[in-house]
């Protein structure tokens, strides 16, 4: 199963050769070519490769910059909060930008929640969501004054009372409903389906929220929902506005005042050069228009959409090698640095940091595949691409979501660094760490 900018669609190959179409355009994947090859912003990826070595995350400051900006223009003709989805990517130096142009942020762990915070991001412009969330983290929540916490059943509701009323601190709730509302994406990516783990059916919501309405120790604010990821258009947010108002009329009936109503993230961003760009501004028009008579303000939850496009997996070629049906191009990122495509068989196009000379190079079908001892462990399958040599430089696109965040060290692997670009500065964020560093995390009991 392959990914297209506005369907997933079973055994689609790649026929045409990705570094043409971003020859083209790189702005879209964030990207520039100077003198031929990739920079990010102006920072040639040659330098980064030279100076910090491969594999490595690098993320354009400009690009998530120019998507918040551009998200929040969109929605500023009615009252918005734009929480970012910490998840997609949780670097310190992106949380603080973010936080800084005005952004709050959307959590789904304690560890999310420190996080934000450390980057300057007030716990009263956070929001917990996540279908199961531990005591502890409730309470931590709870203690740090976040702005909600988003329950996501009739048990979890209870929790949370019964934990502010330990606390003697009474907490914000909003509740997650499940809008069975088909967003056409991914199967894996399809949150707001009714057969989904996410969220509380609307058959039961109206219940739950009266309830909340006189549980003491929380205080019902918001409806939530997010009906998935990659979504290409406003048709299915504004489906679950429709599904929604009657439910808030309910609650208001039943004596709720609500002051938001949280329609989560998903909205999409091109992952191959024939992919449209996602109408921002369109969608925000619909959005807006379909929400003008609502007296609460509209919470956003963006993640991907605000960082997919600028970041790039800079990595190297180690070596090329022909089986019986296909040929290989072996090089050192593997699954445990982007997990994206083993898992789903996420497609990201993947270009010669020297591109413009690709050009004019014979092209051919390969599996680009990492060292990692799993016959999952590819970045992509059956694709067209100009024939790389040992050595060479290569960019993962569209690697800001969902990359880092996702990284293990399966085969004792020392994970990605991170850098950051801002016109020609740029900084190690994270450094790669020694492999001594992973072994000397673990103690062995003297009775081994």
């Amino acid at each position: 199963m392959t990914c297209t900018g506005t369907v997933w669609q079973p055994g689609l190959m790649n026929l045409r050769a990705d570094h043409h179409g971003v020859a083209a355009d790189p702005a879209r994947f964030g990207c520039r070519i100077v003198d031929g090859h990739l920079q990010i912003e102006d920072v040639d990826l040659r330098v980064l490769a030279k100076e910090v070595g491969t594999p490595t995350y690098v993320y354009g400051l400009a690009h998530i910059e120019a998507q918040y900006r551009g998200l929040a223009k969109a929605v500023g003709q009615r009252p918005t909060s734009i929480c970012y989805a910490v998840k997609a990517n949780s670097s310190q130096a992106v949380l603080k930008l973010l936080g800084g142009l005005g952004a709050g942020a959307d959590i789904v762990s304690v560890g999310e929640m420190h996080r934000a915070m450390a980057a300057g991001i007030e716990p009263a412009r956070i929001v917990f969501s996540g279908v199961g969330k531990r005591d502890d983290e409730i309470d931590a929540a709870i203690e740090a004054g976040v702005r909600s916490i988003n329950v996501e059943s009739e048990e979890e509701l209870e929790r949370v009372a019964a934990r502010a009323r330990r606390s003697t601190r009474p907490v914000n709730v909003s509740l997650r409903v499940n809008p069975d509302v088909d967003p056409a994406t991914h199967p894996y990516l399809a949150t707001g389906l009714r057969e989904s783990k996410f969220g509380i059916p609307m058959t039961l919501a109206r219940k739950v929220a009266k309830r909340a309405i006189d549980l003491e120790g929380v205080e019902l604010v918001g409806i939530a929902c997010h009906i998935g990821s990659q979504i290409t258009e406003a048709s299915p947010y504004l489906d679950s506005v429709a599904r929604l108002r009657g439910l808030l009329a309910e609650i208001a009936e039943d004596g709720g005042k609500l002051r938001q109503l949280d329609l989560g993230g998903g909205m999409s961003i091109p992952y191959a050069p024939e992919d449209a760009v996602f109408d921002v501004e369109s969608w925000g028009r619909a959005v807006v228009e379909v929400t003008k008579d609502l007296p609460m303000e509209l919470v956003l939850e963006p993640g991907r959409y605000l960082v997919g496009n600028a970041g790039v997996l800079l990595t190297r070629v180690i070596n090329t090698k022909r089986g019986e049906d296909k040929g290989f191009v072996i090089v050192d990122a593997a699954m445990n640095d982007l997990l994206r495509p083993a898992l789903y068989q996420a497609r990201h196009t993947i270009v010669p940091v020297a591109i413009e000379a690709a050009l004019s190079v014979e092209e051919e079908t390969v599996d680009l595949v990492g060292p990692v001892c799993e016959c999952g462990d590819f970045l992509a399958e059956n694709r067209r691409s100009p024939r790389l040599s040992t050595d060479d430089l290569v960019a993962v696109l569209s690697a800001g979501a969902y990359g880092m965040t996702m990284a293990s060290t399966y085969n004792t692997r020392a994970l990605p660094a991170e850098v950051v670009v801002r016109g020609d500065q740029w900084s190690v964020t994270r450094p790669r760490r020694p492999i001594a560093e992973l072994i000397a995390e673990e103690s062995v009991p003297g009775w081994v």
